[in-house]
């Protein structure tokens, strides 16, 4: 069996007395596509946030490719022992958040090289050859000169698919990054991401609310609520024969709401 690209273990996250990840336990293989949903303040973004480093946990561990991020050994390390390690594996993985975060003082094409020339030397020349070869794939090579304040929702998300592209992760996180875009901006991002998951063999985790989106893209979807699973399977399963009740609660209000599944 390949090593899990993504390993929970017993992940415990809680923030005072609230508990947001409750002995979470998943892993996900190497190139797959992992979606998961469920209702806001059930434990998804938490997953993201923890793998970028942007979170602590209180309990159990999570590893990247083998390699552990969080462990209860890593208590036994000095605090430059601790964010070396953790420096060293945030280069794993990407993350396109919400809001863009993208610099607004600097040129899109900026905003793509500069991660790479602070981070894996490279020059100036080479950064840049990257940056409009992904700026291409993305569609936004015309752009290159312009500033985040010059561009659509969907350039700046498209943007920042770029710039977290261009440090070549094992593993690509998506933070409902079509949840600020205007309805008819929406497509361009999901086209994108399309082209992404049939052309890479990238990880990628999916945390979203655009559930056809999910079913399309999605390998395997896990249902989240409280900070638990409560169903996980392939996208037909969990969207046209979900087994548990709080599941189809869940689907029959994405119904009501209007949204397609």
């Amino acid at each position: 069996m390949p090593v899990p690209m993504v390993q929970f273990n017993n992940v415990r996250k809680q923030y005072g007395a609230h508990i947001v990840l409750s002995d979470l336990s998943f892993s996900v293989s190497p190139g797959e596509k992992l979606a998961l949903i469920g209702a806001s303040g059930s434990g998804k973004t938490t997953i993201l946030r923890i793998l970028m480093t942007l979170e602590k946990i209180e309990g159990g561990s999570v590893s990247i490719d083998g390699s552990p991020l969080w462990s209860p050994e890593m208590a036994s390390l000095s605090p430059r022992q601790r964010r070396a390690q953790l420096h060293g594996m945030r280069k794993n993985v990407g993350m396109v958040f919400q809001q863009f975060n993208l610099f607004p003082h600097m040129t899109v094409l900026r905003n793509v090289t500069l991660a790479p020339i602070l981070t894996q030397d490279l020059s100036e020349a080479a950064a840049t050859a990257l940056a409009m070869e992904l700026l291409e794939k993305v569609g936004m090579a015309h752009k290159a000169k312009a500033l985040p304040s010059e561009l659509s929702g969907g350039q700046k998300q498209r943007a920042a698919i770029a710039r977290a592209l261009a440090l070549k992760p094992k593993v690509m996180l998506f933070d409902e990054v079509t949840s600020a875009l205007d309805p008819e901006l929406v497509e361009e991002v999901l086209n994108v991401m399309r082209q992404l998951a049939v052309e890479t063999d990238m990880t990628m985790l999916l945390v979203t609310h655009e559930m056809t989106f999910a079913r399309d893209f999605a390998d395997r979807v896990l249902f989240l609520d409280g900070g638990r699973i409560i169903e996980e399977g392939p996208p037909q399963d969990i969207f046209c024969n979900p087994q548990e009740e709080r599941t189809k609660q869940f689907l029959r209000k994405i119904v009501a709401a209007g949204l397609s599944i």
